[in-house]
């Protein structure tokens, strides 16, 4: 069982290996509230899963260490046990699937573990290890059904509480569970008035479906750019948890996810991953009751690809609004293109690409078709120059 002298245990454990992340304030991310960042994407290994490796770990006996440990992992969590296995001197292997981040594989590799990638999603990294524990006799570190774990990550709950002791709400991610029911039973346990809601993204949202279905239940696949919490089933130890300490799980896309990264690098010179900025995207997006209330978002962790960065951008860019591509169709005579140049012009858009097609045997013989991208300052500035084209004569399709 989880208990809150485990989690306080846990905090005076983790001293010597993490560092307390800084809780900083964001007001211009969502002024309807008093928006706070817990910055766990700042951590030592950049995410909060050291805290509960390394505790686990931490607690093993003689025997088991000289065993060493195995795990499965998308990355964050190999990345805590490899460096945990390392400050204990054992020896670690981690099950990745291969689809996850070259990054987070070189990263867990680099603090010495032995990286075993399985073909498929977490799940399937998961069957690996257990059939590697049953043959090895190492222990199984498990990334989020585990009590150790869990109290682990329950100290960023400790941490949180007396940064800011009003707080009113906290927003936490949901991959398998162990961050929210560690930071959830923490918060809870010492004031059952904060509000504990968890964020899942829409191709992963195995909790919050098991949740509504009051079972556990596995998802027949999962797809997000949030490869940290792609989980398919959630655990037996932090289904019981969030049931019982979680007030609400709300969904975001992946749209999203992105807007919320652009927005931390934009507003606030930080970088999450898609897990980790969940949290933000919920608030962003008014997923919940927190209008006037003191709210913390924990970003935990900032592991993003940085091969996918600039899609993510991208993709956070169009969400707002702010990077569209137009497909105007022209009569296919001198002045077209000038007139829609003009217009966009007069408007203080700027054009980022062009491609002018008359050969589209779709068209009319005197047709033709302008794909223009742009760059906006919102989604308001884009409608504006849309209606100015169409009231221009022009045709958007």
């Amino acid at each position: 069982m989880v208990t809150l002298d485990k989690i306080y245990h846990a905090s005076h454990v983790l001293k010597e290996i993490i560092r307390p992340t800084e809780l900083i304030k964001a007001p211009k991310i969502c002024p309807d509230c008093n928006l706070y960042i817990k910055t766990e994407n700042l951590q030592v290994t950049g995410s909060f899963k050291v805290r509960g490796a390394y505790y686990k770990i931490s607690q093993l006996s003689d025997e088991e260490k000289k065993k060493g440990v195995i795990a499965c992992s998308a990355g964050n969590h190999a990345q805590g046990v490899a460096l945990a296995a390392a400050k204990n001197g054992i020896k670690a292997k981690i099950c990745i699937p291969d689809g996850a981040p070259i990054s987070k594989v070189e990263a867990t590799k680099s603090y010495g573990a032995e990286v075993c990638l399985v073909k498929g999603v977490y799940d399937d990294a998961y069957e690996k290890a257990v059939s590697l524990v049953e043959e090895t006799g190492a222990t199984f570190i498990h990334p989020f059904d585990d009590e150790m774990v869990i109290a682990g990550q329950g100290s960023i709950g400790l941490e949180i509480i007396e940064q800011l002791p009003k707080v009113d709400a906290v927003i936490v991610p949901i991959g398998g569970g162990g961050l929210i029911s560690g930071v959830g039973f923490a918060l809870k346990s010492l004031d059952p008035d904060i509000k504990i809601y968890g964020v899942q993204a829409e191709g992963a949202a195995s909790m919050v479906k098991s949740i509504k279905d009051d079972e556990i239940e596995t998802l027949e696949d999962v797809h997000t750019i949030a490869d940290g919490i792609a989980v398919k089933t959630p655990g037996v130890n932090t289904f019981e948890i969030c049931r019982k300490y979680v007030d609400d799980i709300v969904t975001v896309s992946d749209d999203e996810i992105s807007t919320a990264i652009l927005e931390l690098i934009e507003r606030e010179k930080m970088i999450a991953e898609g897990a980790g900025a969940t949290s933000v995207a919920a608030a962003m997006f008014n997923k919940l009751p927190i209008k006037g209330k003191n709210v913390v978002c924990l970003v935990s962790g900032g592991n993003i690809d940085v091969t996918i960065l600039s899609r993510v951008i991208n993709r956070g860019l169009q969400k707002a609004g702010r990077l569209a591509e137009l497909v105007v169709e022209l009569t296919d005579k001198p002045g077209q293109l000038l007139g829609v140049s003009e217009i966009i012009s007069s408007y203080g858009a700027n054009v980022v690409s062009l491609e002018h097609n008359r050969s589209d045997e779709r068209l009319d013989i005197n047709d033709c078709v302008l794909r223009i991208s742009i760059e906006t300052r919102n989604q308001e500035h884009l409608d504006e120059i849309k209606d100015a084209l169409v009231n221009g004569g022009f045709k958007i399709k």
